[in-house]
């Protein structure tokens, strides 16, 4: 099979590819880059196999840089783009269940590539255009079939992380798992306990934002791959969420966690504790938490709830959506967060300086407090939001609060 048109990113890859074989070296694309392009799919990072080893490879160009020399991979910069050259290579066996004990660069394409974890993932293609496909990973592709390389328990026994792969892409492609490579997942998903929380992490995120999440959930569940990942999601009730999922996917990791925990049973203290088991960012963790608990329970009438999830309001919606709420509750709770008087503290007609002048009080708990309750008395509509009447409004408070 030949590509007539290549697209602009490989293209723009071709000066490295002919540069390596000017100098008598085969490279190749290879990767998910070519499988995206096959699929009709935007193209991310468009990855070279050599049989250049990474010495050879530094001699070819002017910038490099030494991104994972000892496995392999140099990054070219002459061109512009960042472009990582990965030399030919074997692996030995796999101790952690995560990476080789050691590497072997070779000068056989066949070698490198049976290696790789799935045969979609497994064509390579000259800088012509010419699909090299050694596993049947076209007939797969067309198929819509996730197929390991080879033995599908070699593949998961030398990195376990390749089972959450095989959900995620199912996930992501609406591919379905072929039956010898689902049945080995189901045998070895004890062996992802011995995988670093952040890598699965990184593929249980892809896996919830894929079109087919809810396939993929429910075979992480059938699968028992969720008793060997954070959090003992394997005892929660996930039929509701699941339901979500097949008509509906998240945007964004964020969206993706806050949905989750509010699906879930869990109070604010456990979904915290949930979170920093997967290693999630702060970010993710404020944002979630400040979100779910009122995704739970709702309530237009409640000014002050509204206010405090209001930074958060469109991940907020996002995750209303996800649950199949009404569009009427929605435009509801848009219109509530919109009439809010303020949207920030800053929006406030004055401040600690306004009360440190009018010598109302000085820095200091007491001035935290009565920036508080004013805070919370403007936004719950009891109090206008001018000068006059919060400086009366503080005195008041200063006088039934003193330092």
């Amino acid at each position: 099979m030949k590509i007539d048109k290549l697209p602009p990113e490989f293209v723009a890859a071709q000066p490295v590819l002919k540069r390596l074989e000017s100098a008598g070296f085969e490279a190749y694309f290879v990767g998910g880059s070519v499988r995206d392009m096959l699929l009709n799919k935007p193209i991310h990072d468009v990855d070279i196999a050599s049989a250049a080893f990474p010495q050879e490879v530094k001699k070819q160009f002017d910038k490099t840089v030494d991104t994972g020399i000892q496995h392999g991979t140099v990054m070219v910069l002459d061109h512009g783009l960042g472009y990582e050259i990965t030399t030919f290579r074997t692996e030995s066996t796999y101790t952690d269940f995560r990476r080789p004990d050691a590497v072997t660069f070779v000068r056989n394409l066949s070698e490198d590539l049976q290696r790789r974890d799935f045969t979609i993932n497994a064509l390579a293609m000259t800088a012509d255009g010419e699909i090299v496909d050694l596993f049947n990973g076209l007939a797969d592709l067309s198929a819509g079939i996730i197929r390991a390389v080879g033995e599908a328990e070699v593949r998961f026994t030398e990195d376990a992380l390749r089972m959450m792969r095989a959900l995620r892409f199912s996930a992501q492609l609406g591919f379905d798992i072929e039956s010898a490579t689902r049945a080995a997942l189901q045998r070895l998903a004890p062996n992802l306990e011995k995988i670093a929380v952040e890598r699965i992490r990184v593929e249980w995120e892809k896996l919830l934002m894929g079109q087919q999440a809810a396939t993929g959930v429910a075979m992480a569940v059938e699968d028992g791959v969720l008793r060997y990942v954070p959090g003992e999601m394997a005892q929660w009730p996930l039929a509701d969420f699941i339901q979500d999922l097949a008509v509906g996917q998240a945007a964004s990791p964020v969206v993706a966690w806050a949905h989750l925990l509010t699906r879930s049973s869990l109070d604010e203290t456990a979904m915290q504790q949930f979170l920093r088991r997967w290693k999630t960012s702060r970010e993710v963790i404020k944002a979630a938490i400040a979100v779910a608990p009122v995704a739970q329970a709702i309530d237009t009438s409640d000014q002050w709830v509204l206010y405090q999830v209001y930074p958060f309001k469109d991940i907020l919606l996002d995750v209303l959506r996800l649950m199949r709420t009404e569009a009427a509750v929605i435009t509801n709770i848009q219109a509530a967060l919109t009439a809010l008087p303020i949207h920030d503290v800053r929006a406030l007609a004055i401040d600690g300086g306004t009360l440190i002048a009018q010598k109302i009080c000085q820095p200091g708990p007491q001035m935290g407090r009565i920036l508080k309750t004013i805070e919370r008395a403007v936004v719950e509509g009891r109090l206008p939001n001018t000068a006059s009447n919060l400086l009366a409004f503080a005195k008041e408070l200063s006088q039934h609060d003193p330092s």
